[in-house]
């Protein structure tokens, strides 16, 4: 019985690795197409239009990229500062909420979670037309802030946060930290952010890549070329020369998807700690 049991277990191995490589390859297998095209020029990408063996055709692509109105430079400083500021705002003040709706008994906090879900179920785009008006008339058309400032308030990160703060968080650091004379922000700050960094880390990188990716309300918002970001001027690639010079859109797409390779692979050992976590309080 010991030798069978050691067969199965040696089987059920091999076929969940095999299983896990053959994800792995389909996760790795479009972004690395995306690369190779970005080295192919046109003709090559009609052609053929799958390859996997990248070709020497990247420096044309780069001439026509920057030989026209697309820059790189401007676009991924500007793409960082919104996405950068929206995750940190997103992070924070959810966690914040978050905190209010577990430590705290008040008598709205059940309606006020019913809300926040409610909310969740909005579609962006419904609000859009409003919020485009409301902006306009308070002169912040143009403006950063205008796609920064309602990162304070999104209600799926809110959720998150909860959700793992009721698993995660003894309410009886907070009370001893409440009796040693700590003011709640000191708590919040110095006990309760610590605990919640898988949380944060996790809700970090959607938050990010979602923000980086945003390409309909600063499009919107944004008409001042100065001021576009990444996933904008990649749009226009398609217009004039570029809607055959394949090449170099997907050159494009693959400066915008390198900095989200960064972002995970920073944050990532914080979401293996998170999963760990979790299994060890179930």
């Amino acid at each position: 019985m010991s030798k069978t049991r050691k067969k199965r277990g040696i089987l059920f191995r091999v076929v969940a690795y095999t299983v896990c490589l053959l994800l792995a390859i389909l996760s790795v297998l479009p972004f690395w197409i995306m690369f190779v095209n970005a080295t192919r020029d046109t003709f090559q990408i009609q052609q053929d239009a799958i390859s996997l063996i990248p070709s020497t055709h990247l420096m044309s692509n780069v001439k026509i990229l920057l030989g026209k109105t697309f820059d790189p430079i401007k676009g991924l400083k500007n793409s960082m500062i919104i996405s950068t500021a929206s995750t940190l705002f997103t992070i924070y003040f959810s966690a914040l909420t978050a905190y209010a709706l577990v430590a705290y008994n008040w008598k709205l906090r059940k309606p006020f979670f019913t809300f926040i879900l409610a909310v969740m179920m909005i579609p962006a785009q419904v609000s859009v037309i409003g919020f485009y008006q409301f902006m306009y008339k308070i002169g912040m058309t143009n403006n950063f802030m205008a796609l920064i400032l309602p990162a304070i308030a999104v209600p799926a990160a809110v959720f998150f946060m909860r959700q793992f703060m009721i698993v995660s968080l003894p309410l009886e650091l907070v009370e001893a930290s409440r009796i040693d004379g700590a003011s709640e922000f000191y708590t919040f700050n110095k006990i309760v952010l610590p605990i919640m960094k898988p949380a944060m880390a996790t809700q970090a990188i959607f938050t990010f890549v979602s923000s980086w990716n945003s390409l309909f309300l600063p499009l919107v918002l944004l008409t001042d070329s100065d001021k576009y970001t990444m996933p904008i001027m990649v749009s226009l690639l398609r217009g004039d020369i570029y809607k055959t010079e394949y090449g170099a859109v997907y050159l494009g797409l693959a400066l915008t998807v390198l900095p989200l390779f960064v972002a995970y692979f920073l944050l990532s050992k914080y979401i293996i700690e998170g999963v760990a976590l979790g299994g060890v309080k179930g």
